[in-house]
């Protein structure tokens, strides 16, 4: 039986975003293993008969012992399993297991999810990262991109540009998310899905829903996703003051689509292609966010939403008083606008037949 191993560093990146893929793989006959940090996922994708192997990744660490020691565990598991391609996201599992695929004569397809902020910016740690891509992704048999702006990088810092191939993000399930009926207008609601940290801007989303609720009572403001930077404290405040309403990590992010009128996405973070805003389309919701790779790509602007300067808070409330001022028809023509442009351009199943056939040509290969 042909094997596949699939190196992530969050359970979520894979059972959200590549359920789906995983699935295909299944049906094809494929053993599937899946390496990452043990979350609650991890028994979903097991009871969907994949094999799991469990990693130690610190997301955000640097200490090179600890990356060495990943590359080892890398190379051991590898070795263990002989899977015959490996399927990567992120840059951890990316780098690290792209050198031991190298070091290992072992097939790889690699997928760049977002620069991150540490490629994105020059310097030390952008020199650094371009160098370990260009070992990694040596003998690499495809690079997948989510915006042609990550290519362009690509490209021009000369890191495998003979096996580069562009698709519409991680696409979006049409069949699960699907266009959920448009609320009243009691109250018009807006939300915030994303980690909750800096460069996702959720500073501006805050300081419009203060602004905008003191102007406009009838408006509902609601957060939802996990703090990985030290918010807490400012959510609690302003829950308490009725400014917003902060609902944690959702597991499934269409119960609170259902009462939401526009998604805000106001991010100046270095985006793959962001599923938050592909899945509010999908289920007829218009979008406000900014205008950055990964995010432009999903608006057409003044017809499924809006497009608005990064750590622009002024933009931001400008952009939500047009929504307001729109009568209730217009605004769930938009979202429909939405979900007819993501049936055309980010169905998931676009990026399904690319892995496969990106596979296809290994197993012609070896």
């Amino acid at each position: 039986m042909k094997k596949v191993l699939i190196l992530v560093n969050h359970d979520v990146v894979i059972y959200n975003f590549r359920r789906e893929l995983v699935e295909r793989l299944l049906q094809e006959g494929y053993e599937v293993y899946i390496s990452s940090p043990y979350g609650e996922r991890i028994d979903d994708l097991v009871a969907m008969g994949c094999k799991y192997v469990e990693a130690s990744i610190e997301r955000h660490g640097t200490n090179v012992f600890k990356e060495l020691k990943l590359i080892s565990y890398y190379k051991r598991i590898m070795r263990d399993i002989r899977p015959d391609v490996v399927l990567s996201y992120t840059i951890k599992p990316n780098i690290y297991g792209g050198m031991a695929c190298k070091s290992l004569n072992i097939p790889y397809i690699a997928n760049i999810t977002g620069l991150g902020t540490a490629v994105e910016n020059a310097g030390i740690m952008q020199k650094i990262t371009i160098t370990l891509y260009k070992i990694a992704f040596k003998k690499i048999n495809c690079l997948f991109f989510q915006n042609s702006e990550n290519m362009q990088f690509f490209i021009d810092n000369n890191i495998v540009v003979d096996r580069h191939r562009l698709i519409p993000g991680s696409g979006v399930n049409l069949e699960h998310f699907q266009v959920l009926d448009y609320p009243s207008e009691d109250t018009i609601e807006f939300v915030f899905i994303s980690r909750i940290m800096k460069e996702k801007g959720v500073d501006q989303y805050l300081e419009a829903a203060e602004y905008i609720r003191h102007k406009y009572p009838n408006t509902r403001f609601h957060v939802c996703g996990f703090c990985e930077e030290a918010y807490e404290d400012k959510l609690s405040l302003l829950q308490a003051q009725g400014i917003i309403y902060y609902h944690g990590m959702l597991r499934d992010i269409r119960d609170i689509l259902k009462k939401i009128h526009c998604t805000i996405h106001p991010t100046y973070y270095p985006e793959g292609m962001s599923n938050v805003l592909l899945e509010s389309a999908a289920c007829g919701r218009p979008i406000i966010t900014t205008d950055r790779s990964g995010c432009r790509e999903i608006v057409d602007e003044g017809i499924n939403g809006f497009i608005i300067e990064q750590r622009n808070s002024k933009e931001l409330i400008e952009s939500i008083e047009k929504i307001l001022q729109l009568d209730y028809q217009t605004k769930k023509n938009m979202g429909l606008a939405g979900r007819i442009k993501v049936e055309k351009e980010f169905d998931r199943q676009l990026v399904n037949s690319a892995y496969l056939d990106e596979i296809m040509k290994i197993k012609k290969w070896t």
